[in-house]
């Protein structure tokens, strides 16, 4: 113990590097539990807050107002039955919408720009539970309006101006006579206030209902109890959902929950890919310091030290790094989170640092994590260790090469690596995707796990070939600076692997991205024969629907195709029953998404009483084209459909899909029953384009959240949709590669000691301070190109095997992003030259008899 703990605190500065690494990877951990904790604790307290003592709402309401617009609603008479339940202290009514869009008066979107909801409804006694009104008043007439304050505070807004609400029963304006702040945290929803008279009218479209009742127990009753006795006047039939506080705010938990858990996992993902690079790190450290040590080594063993005694030395020193690296981790990873709290505050999602959640088992599993990767990554290095003989007394530091077991490691890591790569062809050949993505799994992980194996090879083989092309310019120091690098492959190898997991993650997620956006480009240009294609969140409201078929009318547009998407359960020939989704569509939606067909004409689909069928649910049915399918739409009638087409389902848009008329499923369902437009397609008239798509943009400006696309703003969306998402995930894989690069520092600064002696004799004989410090430098680089050629080339298999999986769901086009590749390829040299910066200098200061002398 006593010799650890000396050996620790005498070379404390060459475990620096490797402590940071420890440090980084478990603040990510804790910083990443402690967000997530936080998060949840926020939206507990919010639902808890909010929920009535007993909820009275419409079963599956959200499912199915959201498809319309419309919240599903209960009548008001329901309200005046719960009102006579025994043990009622009171009943209210509450009208609540989040399909809604509030604008100021310059049409500024008032919502939140994080995912967050707007939510209109009506001021009521509940509320009062988690909001306060903090200026003016609640409002009192359809011309009034009342805001959060987070709300008002973001946008600039005051007492006295004008908000515009679009809903799906139209747009109405009111004056800000009222603000109103939370009681808890705000996770960053917009919310907006009217009498119940407007929000009834406005946001159902009729008065005399209600989204949900919010019921007070009277003193004594308990909740469980208020529920069984509303629910038995209700005589429910599975017609009503009744929640009790509790029940309410866990519902709403697991599915705020379920998106969180996402989040975290993700997270922790990326954190255990650092932990991965770390422990090259680590495994290197101590292997160097063990070598270093040889002559002390073997001189404790000569003076009567075990080899468990020399064992557990260096296991120890393991132990003290990673318990400081996690100590100091831990509290990182506390100010991560409140950095992260932070961001997202500042991007309009409102988290309170008072709410920081710090559960006794986030430390833990840091503290843990931390310790055992470190303990475990030593083990090797220590069990070298212990093995060194009394004799290593007697000769210079630096263990000699075990030959048997670089060529067992060689012969195992060609295997593992064979194995992987036979493994990635059997995934591109698959016939499926499930079974295709199994096979990729395993071929990611063994061929992984086979480089990192077969790396000390590969060092001595690519290292020269690198030389060969970058180093023999610089004469005898660019050969100097190969030789260092080929002294220990091992050491070269571990180095260079740690760098490569990142830049391989790095290289398949750019090439399936690429690929994707390839594919879609490609899928577009031949399925997609509309000029324009109009989105909007969450759906296309009636006006602005209405506003953009008006634009016929000016001559600029030939036809305008509305897309809506009605639920209905299917009865097959055979007597299957099955829930699907038709696509009603106007006639000109056959021009608009071209779909070859296996059999029948897809326009005669949209015949009067017709439909299409995919080609996997007709060979799954034994559907053709004649047959006759009973069709039971959602909230409708039942309708007896004639197949006229079956669509081929080798396709990315649309795949799949059945088709109808839109006329015949507005036949069999109620207009207050019909969903949304989904999406919206028009073509321009000959020689109007530029005029149309002014006309059809100018049409829907009053609605910010329509946005008409050309075929070439379509692509651009997705391409910075799949742009923005692999930002964000490079992003994160950027702890593992800085972690990577202190390996590099780390390797090439505890090579620097172990070469003193050497470094010295050179200096005597004539090497310069200036090529010193490009042997160092060069060395470096050679390094980091070798990491980057095994994780480019091995990444780029891997996004190739993934794209012929992705060809299987329509994406068939393999896209290699070589200004990306070629990028990171040159970015990773200047990160070998910005990793040598500091060894370099600390071996151009040194002082050249000191060097000579140093044993």
């Amino acid at each position: 113990m006593k010799t650890s703990l000396r050996n620790f605190f005498a070379h404390k500065g060459r475990m620096a590097l490797s402590a940071v690494a420890v440090l980084l990877s478990v603040a990510f951990v804790t910083g990443t539990l402690v967000f997530t904790d936080t998060m949840d604790k926020t939206f507990d307290k919010l639902f808890t807050a909010t929920a009535a003592d007993v909820t009275v709402s419409p079963k599956d309401a959200e499912a199915e107002g959201s498809a319309t617009g419309r919240p599903e609603a209960l009548p008001a008479a329901t309200l005046a039955t719960v009102r006579k339940v025994g043990g009622v202290k009171s009943a209210e009514g509450a009208v609540s919408s989040m399909n809604v869009t509030v604008v100021n008066s310059e049409n500024k979107n008032m919502g939140s720009t994080t995912g967050a909801p707007t939510i209109a409804g009506n001021w009521t006694h509940n509320d009062l539970r988690s909001m306060e009104i903090t200026s003016g008043h609640a409002p009192r007439g359809p011309t009034e309006v009342m805001v959060d304050a987070d709300t008002a505070k973001k946008h600039h807004l005051k007492m006295g101006d004008e908000l515009r609400t679009i809903a799906a029963t139209g747009d109405f304006k009111a004056k800000i006579t009222g603000i109103a702040s939370f009681k808890v945290t705000n996770p960053g929803a917009a919310v907006v206030y009217f009498d119940t008279a407007t929000a009834q009218r406005e946001l159902l479209g009729r008065t005399g209902q209600f989204t949900q009742i919010s019921v007070a127990a009277d003193s004594g009753v308990s909740d469980a109890q208020l529920k069984k006795d509303v629910a038995a006047a209700l005589d429910t039939g599975g017609t009503y959902k009744l929640q009790t506080q509790q029940e309410a705010a866990d519902a709403n938990a697991a599915d705020v929950g379920s998106f969180m858990d996402v989040i975290k996992y993700a997270l922790l993902g990326f954190a255990g890919i650092a932990f991965l690079v770390g422990i090259f790190l680590i495994i290197n450290t101590f292997s160097m310091l063990v070598a270093q040590r040889t002559r002390e080594i073997g001189l404790m063993r000569a003076i009567g030290s075990s080899r468990r005694q020399v064992n557990r030395s260096v296991l120890v020193e393991a132990l003290l790094l990673g318990v400081v690296g996690s100590v100091l981790g831990v509290g990182a990873g506390m100010g991560l989170a409140v950095g992260l709290m932070k961001l997202m505050s500042s991007m309009g999602m409102e988290l309170s640092t008072g709410d920081l959640t710090v559960k006794w088992t986030t430390p833990a599993i840091g503290l843990l994590l931390g310790i055992v990767v470190t303990v475990l990554a030593a083990y090797l290095p220590a069990r070298r260790a212990g093995k060194v003989s009394p004799m290593a007394a007697l000769r210079d530091a630096g263990t000699p090469a075990d030959v048997k077991a670089g060529v067992v490691r060689g012969v195992i890591g060609l295997v593992l690596t064979g194995g992987g790569g036979f493994a990635l062809y059997l995934a591109a050949q698959a016939d499926k995707a499930s079974q295709g993505a199994l096979w990729l799994g395993v071929g990611i992980v063994a061929s992984l796990i086979g480089f990192v194996v077969v790396g000390p090879l590969l060092a001595g083989i690519v290292v020269r070939v690198i030389s060969a092309v970058l180093l023999r310019m610089f004469g005898s120091v660019g050969r100097m600076a190969e030789r260092n690098a080929l002294r220990n492959p091992r050491r070269t190898g571990a180095t260079g692997a740690a760098l490569m997991i990142g830049l391989a993650l790095v290289a398949c997620l750019s090439v399936v991205g690429s690929s994707m956006v390839a594919s879609a480009t490609s899928e577009l240009d031949k399925s997609v024969g509309a000029d324009y294609i109009v989105e909007g969140q969450g759906g296309i409201k009636p006006q602005a629907a209405q506003d953009l078929k008006q634009v016929r009318q000016d001559g600029y547009v030939s036809h305008v195709t509305e897309v809506k998407y009605v639920e209905a359960r299917l009865t097959t020939p055979n007597g299957a029953k099955k829930s699907e989704e038709l696509v009603a569509a106007t006639p000109t939606y056959a021009q608009d998404l071209r779909r070859e067909t296996t059999s029948g004409e897809l326009s005669a689909a949209y015949g009067k009483n017709a439909m299409s069928v995919g080609s996997g649910f007709a060979e799954k049915h034994g559907v053709k084209v004649g047959d006759t399918m009973t069709v039971a739409f959602d909230h409708g009638r039942t309708a007896k459909l004639k197949v006229a087409a079956v669509t081929s389902d080798d396709t990315t848009f649309d795949k799949g899909a059945m088709y109808t008329n839109l006329t015949t499923a507005e036949r069999y369902v109620p207009t207050d029953r019909m969903p949304l437009n989904g999406m919206m397609f028009a073509k321009a008239a000959p020689g109007k384009a530029d005029q149309a798509y002014k006309a059809l943009k100018a049409s829907v400006a009053a609605d910010p959240t329509v946005h008409v696309k050309d075929q070439t703003d379509y692509k651009q969306t997705l391409k910075d949709q799949i742009g923005q998402l692999l930002n964000m995930i490079y992003g994160l894989l950027a702890l593992a590669i800085i972690v990577a690069v202190l390996g590099v520092v780390n390797t090439l600064a505890l090579s620097v000691v172990e070469r003193t002696r050497e470094i010295g004799l050179m200096r005597a004989i004539g090497l310069s301070r200036r090529q010193l410090r490009r042997m160092i430098r060069l060395e470096s680089v050679v390094i980091a190109v070798f990491g980057a050629l095994l994780g480019l080339g091995l990444g780029m298999g891997w996004g190739a095997t993934a794209q012929q999986l992705l060809a299987l769901e329509g994406l068939g086009v393999l896209e290699i992003p070589w200004p990306t590749i070629i990028a990171v390829f040159i970015a990773s040299a200047f990160v070998g030259l910005f990793a040598a910066l500091i060894p370099a200098f600390r071996a151009g200061r040194m002082n050249v008899l000191n060097a000579i002398a140093t044993e």
